[in-house]
């Protein structure tokens, strides 16, 4: 590149330099050429005599001030500016743009034959010129003019007018009474099924709520609706929120970068995160499903109604938001199952991200593009920060502090200080010290040391914070750490001390702080970091026996599973470290397995969680640089030996237990128990076919994928067969092809890669849906070591040959999938080169994007 583009600072921070308080927009709809008519009055902050407003592809048609013609402005790739202007205007400018050739899917585009908009974060700029920031604040009015192949125009807030124009074309406006940013806006006109119910508030008032789908899929909506009124009921109930419009709507489209966005009144899904049927869609698409939707209505709140004074605070609503959906699962379903859901999310790409060259505080110091920055720091780490103010300020606590937030702040774009100071000043609570943790990266190791006196009966904890070097933060940070004793019979010792709130969490404000518990009549076994309490790095000396232990006798399901994991590490590591020995399944560790299928916990599920180990990316990262072939070995050894330890227990539970079907609890608890099963015993030799054609002829995803992933996996000799079999009956439909085009992503055959390359010019892959992309290069490049990094580095080749077509095509989805190859340096000197080399050669190409040239300059320098 001639030009480096320039990073923006937090620092630097200036309020806008106009207010506008309401918009009119106009759009006249054309694939070719949509008109689009902004009518707005500004008012200047600052005698300002000019103005300079963000548009980006964008072709000027218009331009009056005070209704008349001004010919004093400046257009550049990104900016209109305008002089010699009152202090209090009224402009009028047209834009004309081409929504069919807006691959970027930012701003006004088509999804297959659709139009759409994705205006988060900065793709308002891409409709007409505007102040498009979060801290501009105003009440839209939409009029959308369409052909009558259109029935539905649809925009935010409530319907006004309508009625029909001549050529066969008509309009629908629109009124949104709350003032709002640009990247809030949205738009969608198109031809749909729909599917309408109703909720009626707690104060009485019946709220229409309408989900538009493709033609065809109306009996995959039902679920995305209840989702949605579930959402509706438990933020009544948990946050004392009500919903504010007449009407909710969810629009699903096939072409969409993101999961789903909260625009007000009118969220536009990612068709992946709305349609489901149990032929169609697995449990645990369901289990997404529904958390999504509650995610962007609980967005209403946190978000909307307050909002970002800049893109820097983007975990002020990300990090809340995904908190209260992650709660909101937690309460609907299984505590446990959702924590380790949370935590596996950290570990396995949060802590990643934390060590590697992209590494961030959930309120970033700087940006070039801000795509870059909705990471799983500033939304998962996000969401841990706001956990551990709830942790120590507890539910009513919290609450109150949401309360003051909400009195405080209801229509304005504020911080993340604004946030901390609503729960410091509601609780009376002082958070001076943990705000440290929205300016630090990096993962905060805690080193745990403990000592227990016999005779003066007296247990100590030492623990100490140690920060990475590059961590901007080296003072010691407020850390919530939640632990249990448990005696030798497994029993919970009862804890009394003053420094211990809730009977459970300790305080941690030093650098390193030692707790004395008296009254201990034996040395007990002590649970660190209880329900993940903080998101940190836990260093201490447990013995097999101890894990054990608390895998048997803790109080709660996550910290028995969270016992297992480190025996599973544990084991891992012994025979990375000395691969001259066969890998051996410690005795104990044979015992304790054995032992959870005679004494099974209620919740199937969990068991099912509690005999799946840690992935490669969450083993990878306990290591300066990563041994992939002993990694991916060892991995492959325990696996065997789980599978062959458990044969017996495994064959009989898959053999005599039932499900019939449904979405109950007790029904998806069994199907993942038995997935689980039928994937251990496709390992051990048994002779499984009749399993594995039984669920793959099954009516049920859940089943019918499990044993496709089973037979992959195994290398099963019906594998390929299954395979062909699936793609004959789901070709028709793309978003279950996905699941196959990821299952082919992850063979571990040497052919993988010329595979990969072959599904290009399969009939349902297409390089401009980011679905198609994530689903089959993107999983490979995260869930497939053993041939993303083989050794000839053709994975890295196929994951950089790709990014170069993306690269215009469609920057934000190449910048997502490169993730793997930022941390080359992680990596043995081989395989560093083969990367470097991927990313120099991309950082070298013509028109690179922001998006790209972010990350590749911060991995490379």
């Amino acid at each position: 590149m001639t030009q480096k583009p320039q990073a923006k600072f937090l620092k630097d921070y200036q309020p806008p330099s106009h207010q506008v308080d309401h918009i009119d927009l106009n759009f006249d709809l054309s694939p070719k050429k949509t008109v689009v008519t902004a009518k707005y009055q500004l008012t200047a902050n600052d005698h300002q005599t000019s103005v300079e407003l963000d548009g980006v592809d964008l072709k000027l048609i218009s331009l009056k001030v005070n209704g008349q013609a001004h010919n004093e402005y400046e257009v550049t790739d990104t900016k209109l500016i305008i002089a010699n202007l009152p202090s209090k205007f009224e402009l009028e400018v047209g834009t004309e743009i081409a929504p069919e050739l807006n691959t970027s899917l930012e701003g006004l585009y088509l999804s297959d034959g659709a139009y759409c908009t994705q205006c988060e974060a900065e793709g308002f700029r891409k409709i007409t010129y505007f102040f498009d920031r979060p801290d501009v604040l105003a009440t839209y009015a939409v009029t959308v003019i369409g052909d009558s192949s259109f029935p539905y125009l649809l925009s935010n807030g409530n319907k006004v007018d309508e009625g029909t124009l001549e050529n066969g074309k008509h309009f629908v406006k629109w009124e949104d009474p709350f003032k709002k940013p640009s990247y809030l806006f949205a738009l969608v006109a198109g031809e749909f099924d729909l599917l309408v119910d109703s909720f009626k508030t707690k104060s009485g008032r019946d709220v229409k709520l309408q989900i538009f789908v493709d033609k065809g899929n109306l009996s995959k909506a039902p679920h995305a609706m209840e989702s949605l009124k579930k959402s509706m009921k438990w933020d009544e109930e948990r946050f004392d929120l009500e919903y504010d419009l007449d009407i909710y709507m969810i629009v699903a489209v096939d072409f969409f970068n993101m999961g789903a966005m909260e625009n007000k009144g009118l969220n536009v899904f990612n068709s992946a995160c709305v349609l489901a049927n149990q032929e169609t869609a697995t449990d645990r698409d369901y289990h997404v499903i529904e958390s999504i939707v509650g995610h962007e209505y609980f967005h209403n709140w946190t978000g909307n109604r307050v909002t970002c004074r800049d893109w820097f605070q983007l975990s002020l609503k990300e990090g809340l938001t995904v908190f209260r959906d992650q709660e909101f699962s937690s309460d609907l379903g299984s505590r446990a199952l959702n924590r380790i859901d949370a935590v596996n999310a950290m570990r396995t790409h949060q802590f990643a991200e934390d060590a590697g060259p992209m590494a961030h505080p959930i309120r970033p110091e700087k940006v070039i593009e801000m795509n870059n920055f909705y990471t799983v720091t500033v939304y998962n780490k996000g969401a841990e920060v706001i956990r551990m103010m709830h942790t120590l300020l507890g539910e009513s606590g919290f609450q109150q502090g949401m309360k003051l937030y909400f009195e405080r702040h209801d229509g304005q774009a504020v911080t993340c200080d604004d946030f901390v100071n609503s729960m410091a000043d509601a609780t009376g609570t002082d958070l001076s010290q943990f705000k440290l943790w929205y300016s630090q990266f990096g993962t905060p190791k805690l080193k745990v040391r403990t000592q227990y006196n016999e005779n003066q009966c007296q247990y100590q904890v030492e623990i100490e914070q140690v920060h990475a070097e590059q961590d901007p933060i080296q003072s010691p940070l407020h850390i919530p750490v939640a632990i249990e004793l448990l005696d030798g019979e497994g029993g919970k010792i009862d804890i009394e001390h003053p420094e211990v709130r809730q009977g459970r969490v300790i305080e941690l404000k030093e650098e390193i702080q030692t707790f004395t518990f008296s009254d201990i009549s034996e040395e007990p076994t002590l649970v660190l970091l209880e329900d993940f309490s903080a998101p940190c790095i836990l260093e201490y000396d447990y013995s097999t026996t101890q894990l054990c232990h608390i895998a048997m006798f803790a109080t709660s399901d996550y910290a028995r599973w969270e016992a297992l994991q480190q025996l599973y590490t544990q084991q891992i590591r012994e025979y990375v470290a000395d691969q001259k020995h066969e890998f051996v399944l410690s005795q104990e560790l044979s015992a304790v397995l054995l032992s959870l299928f005679d004494n099974k916990p209620k919740d199937l599920a969990i068991l099912a969680e509690y005999i799946t180990i840690p992935n490669f990316d969450t083993l990878s990262a306990g290591y300066a640089q990563v041994p992939v072939e002993a990694l991916c070995k060892a991995i492959d050894e325990l696996e065997s030996q789980i599978a062959q330890l458990l044969q017996g227990v495994l064959k009989a539970f898959y053999n005599e237990t039932q499900e019939s079907g449904s979405l109950s609890a007790t029904d998806v608890a069994v199907r993942a128990l038995k997935n689980r099963s039928l994937y251990y015993l496709s390992l051990t030799g048994e002779d499984v076919m009749a399993s594995l054609n039984a669920q793959a002829s099954s009516a049920n995803m859940t089943n019918k994928l499990g044993a496709l992933r089973s037979a992959v996996n195994a290398e099963h000799r019906l594998a390929d067969e299954l395979m062909d079999n699936f793609d004959k009956q789901w070709n028709h439909d793309l978003l279950v092809m996905d699941k196959w085009f990821a299952l082919q992503a992850t063979k571990k055959a040497d052919a993988c890669i010329d595979n990969i390359l072959s599904l290009y010019e399969h009939p349902c892959f297409d390089k401009s849906n980011p679905n198609r992309v994530r689903a089959l290069v993107g999983t490979f490049a995260r869930t497939n070591p053993k041939q993303f990094h083989r050794e000839d580095g053709a994975g890295y080749k196929l994951l950089a040959d790709l990014i170069c077509e993306l690269n215009q095509l469609n920057p934000q989805n190449a910048s997502r999938i490169i993730t793997p190859l930022l941390s080359f340096k992680r990596f043995d000197e081989k395989r560093q080169g083969l990367m470097k080399a991927q990313l120099e050669r991309l950082s070298s190409i013509e028109n690179l994007s922001d998006d790209l040239f972010e990350k590749i300059d911060k991995a490379l320098n």
